[in-house]
């Protein structure tokens, strides 16, 4: 076995490189790097353009399962036509580089704002980000799609506060009765996913709204809503434990807002806002930060 999987190894393509040429793009520069692919900044020759490309990793490339989810995604995403949801252009099914094509849009997500803490950017932009999101949560589930994996790392935002919803892999139209990978495991994210995510049970928006409620509070606060020791309690806190409202974590958070973020969060999805549509309604008419806070939230325990 061991003899194998070396000979497997060696069978594997190296890791694409800058200046490498993939479909008629030459690859620029990294933008990011996953568990399964990398995103890069890529030049069309015969445009001179530039856009953004999403590759498998070379030890992902003969996974059929990789394969099709990277396959799904540009499916779902070369249907989408909304200023705040990232738009594909197009898919290669290249036996030894499968990749999507998309807009160049550079800046980074929502995660990296919290982890290197810039809060002051948080405080000037977070509400019109959160508008622009949901603005095209609102589109894609009215389009019959729901996202299933909305985290901060799932939200493009660049310098001037614009916004792109990314990450299709996961998406699947609303109410389809099987949502369970192959390994039989909830796909999802565990600290945004919703308690019938987490269950397997058919989905509607409003599973996004409950990930995107414990997005919000991880932007204000600095920590999502659940910390466990073990993916099997913090499961188990998604279900049953109600969360803190984000206010015990950053006091400098509005009481409408908190009251929204914690009703999104609602256990019961009927007890949830009944769609992106109300949620922006809502948004249009509070405030998250009472003032301009003088330092970072800092997360209890």
């Amino acid at each position: 076995m061991l003899v194998a999987a070396s000979q497997k190894k060696k069978r594997e393509a190296p890791a694409p490189a800058a200046s490498e040429m993939i479909g008629g793009y030459r690859l620029q520069k990294m933008m990011m790097q996953g568990q399964t692919s990398q995103v890069w900044e890529v030049v069309e020759t015969s445009s001179n353009r530039h856009f953004a490309m999403k590759l498998l990793l070379p030890e992902k490339v003969r996974d059929d399962e990789h394969r099709q989810l990277l396959f799904h995604e540009a499916d779902v995403g070369i249907k989408m036509a909304h200023p705040n949801v990232i738009k594909i252009i197009k898919l290669s099914k290249d036996l030894h580089n499968p990749h999507i094509v998309m807009e160049f849009f550079p800046g980074g997500n929502l995660k990296e704002r919290v982890m290197y803490k810039k809060w002051d950017f948080i405080k000037e932009k977070a509400l019109d980000i959160f508008k622009q999101a949901a603005t095209g949560l609102a589109y894609m589930n009215a389009s019959g799609w729901v996202h299933r994996d909305i985290k901060p790392d799932n939200i493009m935002v660049n310098s001037a506060g614009e916004v792109r919803i990314i990450d299709f892999a996961l998406t699947q139209r609303v109410a389809r009765k099987r949502m369970f990978s192959r390994k039989g495991q909830a796909a999802g994210t565990r600290s945004y996913m919703s308690p019938e995510q987490i269950r397997g049970e058919p989905l509607d928006g409003r599973a996004d709204i409950y990930s995107f409620g414990a997005t919000m509070y991880e932007v204000v606060t600095g920590r999502p809503p659940f910390r466990a020791a073990s993916p099997h309690e913090l499961l188990a806190k998604q279900i049953a434990e109600k969360a803190t409202s984000p206010q015990v974590y950053n006091p400098d958070v509005t009481d409408e807002f908190a009251a929204l973020v914690l009703r999104m969060l609602a256990k019961k999805r009927e007890d949830r806002p009944k769609d992106f549509h109300e949620v922006l309604m809502k948004l249009r008419t509070i405030q998250i930060f009472k003032s301009a806070p003088t330092k970072s939230p800092q997360p209890a325990g």
